[in-house]
């Protein structure tokens, strides 16, 4: 694409772009974060170490 024929957006449309990106990433780190967490405990039921450490026996 040839750049002297792009338009090039407003700086408040730039901003607002920015700041959906920001947003989005936010986001995204909490599902990953969600995710770890799950994971986590997922791993510590099955192999009974981590949160769910079982020592009544």
């Amino acid at each position: 694409m040839d750049i002297s024929t792009t338009a090039t957006p407003s700086s408040p449309q730039i901003e607002a772009m920015k700041k959906a990106s920001e947003v989005q990433e936010r986001q995204i780190l909490k599902v990953l974060e969600s995710a770890n967490e799950q994971s986590q405990q997922v791993t510590a039921q099955k192999t009974g170490l981590g949160n769910n450490l079982n020592i009544s026996g």
